[in-house]
């Protein structure tokens, strides 16, 4: 059967299909009609062409080889008439003529259909290809911008380095002065903590042309997530967002690399932020809820435990939202929708690809001038937590 036979025809062409054969069948009678009113006129006969020229739009083979049929029987149908003594040789021939007429013009008519479907299908097949070539040239781009940022990372290791030893010296000469009181000294390791962190992920980005070993170990996630929100509250309280966090009564324990979720949360929070205002709010909160049957076998293929139980992260903020063409592009690498100069267009993309290498899910919901609802899920970890094994 020819390709076009089953050709996907632009929506609504039922309708003109339709319309096409009510047409085809009405000129059908009324040559029939026209026939059996004078059946010694064979030229009538000839307007049968017209509904074999209209069925062959619809692109049906059957139908037309049903239609062609038909023709020919009403045409031989008026050799059943009485005719004038000696003239039956004479219509036979006249009819058969006509009926070679139809049999050539359904053929080529089926012809010129099944070229015009072939085109139609190689204009479709070659916008197929240019829209392949296109998604293929961005990830390529996409591939040589992340080549670059491991390039940069290493330069920039260089460029800070000097600097960040600096600060840390001075840090460290602030501790020792006897004069620093308590809270000034909760500032100063919180400072010293965080300078240790930046260290830890310049040697993350400068590990990014080969496989660094991860840190996983069992981790409080609830914990965790308390001492990111405490990190960040002071940024909140500047730009008078409110920052709330329901962790509830439950130990969250999962598996994973402390330094590498910490900067998970820090990413989310920051953008949470980010895309508030005045009187704006953020809430985390962690819950708890079944794994799903698709999860359940991820798991089991990739030969890990089946946790049956499932830890969310959400974090909800009433900011100004993201309309469904951003959403669609989030978690594209170097997508941003910030300043130049504010945002690298990374962070979303980062975070998945950590939560997605710790076993869990990261997904986007939001709306334009209702806010953002971020939730991750991880694999609840199967053996007891010690007491004090947490993300502080």
């Amino acid at each position: 059967m020819p390709r076009w036979l089953s050709w996907r025809r632009p929506r609504g062409w039922g309708h003109i299909n339709g319309f096409v054969l009510g047409v085809a069948t009405v000129l059908f009678v009324a040559i029939v009609m026209f026939e059996s009113a004078a059946p010694a006129n064979v030229v009538a006969a000839y307007g049968f062409v017209l509904p074999i020229l209209l069925v062959a739009i619809v692109r049906s083979r059957w139908l037309m080889i049903l239609t062609v049929a038909l023709c020919i029987a009403a045409t031989y149908s008026g050799l059943l008439r009485p005719h004038k003594p000696g003239r039956f040789v004479a219509a036979v021939i006249n009819r058969s003529v006509v009926a070679g007429v139809l049999v050539g013009v359904a053929y080529f008519a089926i012809t010129r259909e099944e070229r015009k479907a072939r085109e139609e299908e190689a204009r479709a097949d070659l916008l197929r290809a240019n829209a392949t070539l296109a998604e293929v040239k961005d990830a390529l781009n996409r591939s040589e911008r992340l080549a670059a940022l491991g390039l940069l990372a290493s330069s920039v290791a260089h460029e800070v380095g000097t600097p960040l030893h600096s600060i840390a010296w001075q840090v460290q000469s602030l501790a020792e002065d006897p004069h620093v009181t308590a809270d000034m000294r909760k500032t100063i390791d919180v400072i010293d903590t965080e300078l240790n962190r930046v260290v830890r992920i310049i040697k993350d980005k400068l590990s990014l042309t080969r496989q660094p070993k991860r840190a996983y170990a069992p981790l409080r996630l609830d914990e965790l997530t308390q001492s990111v929100v405490t990190l960040m509250k002071p940024s909140f309280i500047g730009k008078a967002v409110l920052l709330k966090a329901d962790l509830g009564g439950e130990a969250s324990p999962v598996w994973g690399d402390l330094e590498q979720l910490r900067q998970v949360l820090v990413n989310l929070l920051t953008n949470a932020l980010a895309a508030t205002k005045a009187g704006d709010e953020v809430v985390v909160v962690m819950g708890r809820r079944a794994a799903t049957l698709t999860e359940l076998e991820e798991r089991r293929r990739a030969g890990q435990a089946l946790a049956e139980t499932m830890i969310t992260l959400t974090v909800r903020d009433t900011g100004c939202g993201m309309p469904e063409e951003t959403v669609a592009k989030a978690f594209e690498p170097f997508f941003t929708t910030k300043a130049v100069g504010d945002g690298t267009g990374l962070g979303l993309f980062l975070s998945r690809e950590i939560v997605a290498s710790h076993g869990g899910s990261l997904s986007i919901d939001s709306a334009v001038g209702k806010g953002t609802m971020i939730v991750i899920a991880f694999p609840t970890y199967l053996h007891p937590i010690a007491d004090g094994i947490a993300g502080a």
